[in-house]
């Protein structure tokens, strides 16, 4: 099969790259304000372009092809991403036995030496098919289900694994990061709590006051709360000397990970008490303001707890008030992670919306039941505004909540032009990556290359990454139209000089940004000519 060229290949593309019909109502295409709010109108494909998108297709009943175009592709950026739960389960299992750590038959959970009652050394997994088995359906999702519920399975893999994963964090990065060059990913924002210990120890000593303006001057009396931040950042340079030495990063050969830019998210224990969860947000937010490796807070643990249900506006308001303390620091929420049968129907229907217009996240992860919300139409078209983003991990939701497919809002908040990436949150345990992330999108919402494309560009655009963008206006309505600074360069042709170079040099945004432009010209061009 020879694949169209020119005024051909564009009239096939504006063909594969509609929306469904059902994800653009007339409501869904403007609001009562009359602005526009539904998906973007795409500028014209490249030639290179509808060649790739034609290659795409000729492919989608050949695995083996389809695996490697998806797997090449260039995805930029992975916003949504807990490191303890990102790496291969595997490898845990590995450093459990390197650390001599025992595993309880019972709960299959790590525990420390010496082995004993019933305990067996992680190490014998090494040689032990079974018992290694074993640990891997325990600590992952392979082979579910196993009796328990999505959910219930997946978060408690946390804990049982947990003895294993906070010491060496360096390590755990360096992997992470490697497997995520590995599939051409060019950024990397992960998430883990800073000073973990402390930040309770601090909590604990000062107490719960529901005013939120003397419960900041209690954790900053005395340099408490700057305390923690200095010994946040120390522990963050140990985990990078220990990331350097594991990916080699200061050798003749170093891993693909060092050339990856990651920065951190802090991490706050939802389900803790009042005092612990602000405490946790002060440190994170500070710490982002005065750390650069340190961009966003964000709250962690499952939504549907006990305690995270019952204190959920009040840490909505924790957020709205220590938010305008750290105006430079980011908040991205867990929030809408929830389904009807999970919960009861009333704590459906805000979640989202106190995330978005109490506490000002200007990401949201998961989102998945925008739908239940409280004037969730008014809603999406607020973030769509905002462009609050959506880290939207499909696997994750599938084996969680059983939500996929035509269930999904993922071409709901597209319809709305709510921007939308796609993210792996614990490939580790969900044992996928984003290479399958991108596929499974496209085969589910049949989104063709400029789609996943633009869903690559997205994930860099509402990055937390400092600096100006390469695209000009709100992307995601108005489509990726570059910046005038360098309106006139072409990537892939070596690094711009003049007012592009500058940008370029001033914005790690948007210097990141070209060079996603550059691999997808690559990419592209391996394309031409193919059949």
């Amino acid at each position: 099969m020879l694949y169209p060229s020119g005024a051909a290949a564009l009239c096939l593309l504006t063909a594969l790259t509609a929306l469904p019909a059902a994800a653009q109502s007339d409501e869904a295409r403007s609001d009562k304000a009359g602005r526009s709010a539904g998906p973007a109108v795409r500028p014209p494909a490249t030639p290179a372009e509808a060649r790739t998108a034609a290659y795409l297709e000729s492919v989608r009943n050949d695995p083996g092809r389809l695996g490697d175009f998806f797997r090449k592709l260039p995805k930029g950026g992975d916003l949504h991403n807990h490191l303890s739960g990102a790496v291969t389960t595997e490898y845990l299992i590995e450093l459990a036995a390197q650390d001599g750590l025992c595993i309880e038959k019972k709960t299959m959970t790590a525990v420390q030496p010496p082995c004993k009652d019933g305990a067996r050394p992680a190490a014998d997994a090494r040689t032990d098919k079974a018992f290694h088995k074993e640990l891997v359906r325990a600590w992952s999702m392979q082979d579910f289900p196993q009796g328990e519920s999505g959910h219930d399975h997946f978060f408690a893999a946390f804990g049982k694994f947990g003895e294993v994963t906070w010491r060496h964090p360096g390590k755990l990065l360096a992997e992470v990061a490697e497997h995520a060059a590995q599939q051409n990913q060019s950024y990397l924002e992960t998430m883990a709590t800073p000073a973990s210990d402390g930040a309770k120890k601090l909590a604990e000593e000062v107490g719960w006051d529901p005013d939120p303006a003397r419960m900041h001057r209690k954790l900053l009396a005395d340099g408490k709360l700057d305390r923690l931040v200095s010994q946040a950042r120390k522990d963050a340079d140990r985990t990078n000397g220990e990331f350097r030495t594991e990916a080699r990063c200061d050798t003749a050969h170093p891993r693909r990970a060092c050339r990856l830019p990651v920065r951190w998210i802090s991490q706050v224990s939802r389900g803790s008490s009042p005092e612990r969860v602000f405490t946790q947000i002060a440190l994170g937010l500070r710490l982002a303001e005065r750390d650069p490796r340190f961009v966003a807070v964000n709250l962690v643990q499952p939504e549907d707890g006990q305690s995270a249900l019952r204190n959920y506006r009040l840490q909505m308001r924790m957020l709205s008030y220590l938010g305008k303390q750290y105006p430079k620091a980011h908040i991205s929420l867990h929030a809408g992670e929830l389904w009807p049968g999970l919960v009861k129907p009333e704590d459906l229907s805000f979640h989202i919306g106190e995330a978005v217009n109490v506490a000002k996240a200007e990401r949201i992860g998961h989102g998945v039941d925008l739908v239940h919300e409280d004037n969730w139409q008014q809603l999406a078209r607020t973030m769509a505004r905002r462009e609050t983003a959506v880290e939207v991990p499909l696997t994750s939701n599938a084996q969680i909540l059983g939500v996929k497919g035509d269930d999904h809002p993922f071409n709901t908040y597209r319809a709305y032009g709510v921007p939308v990436v796609l993210a792996t949150d614990d490939p580790g345990i969900s044992r996928t990556d984003i290479s399958h992330e991108f596929q499974y999108a496209s085969a589910t919402y049949r989104l063709r290359y400029p789609e996943l494309k633009d869903l690559a560009r997205a994930s860099l655009e509402y990055a937390f990454l400092p600096g100006r963008s390469l695209w000009r206006g709100n992307p995601t309505r108005d489509g990726y139209r570059t910046a005038a600074a360098c309106a006139k360069e072409r990537p892939g042709s070596g690094r711009p000089g003049g007012a592009c170079g500058r940008l370029l040099a001033d914005s790690p945004k948007a210097a990141a940004q070209w060079r996603l432009e550059s691999a997808a010209i690559t990419f592209e061009r391996t394309h031409v000519g193919k059949r």
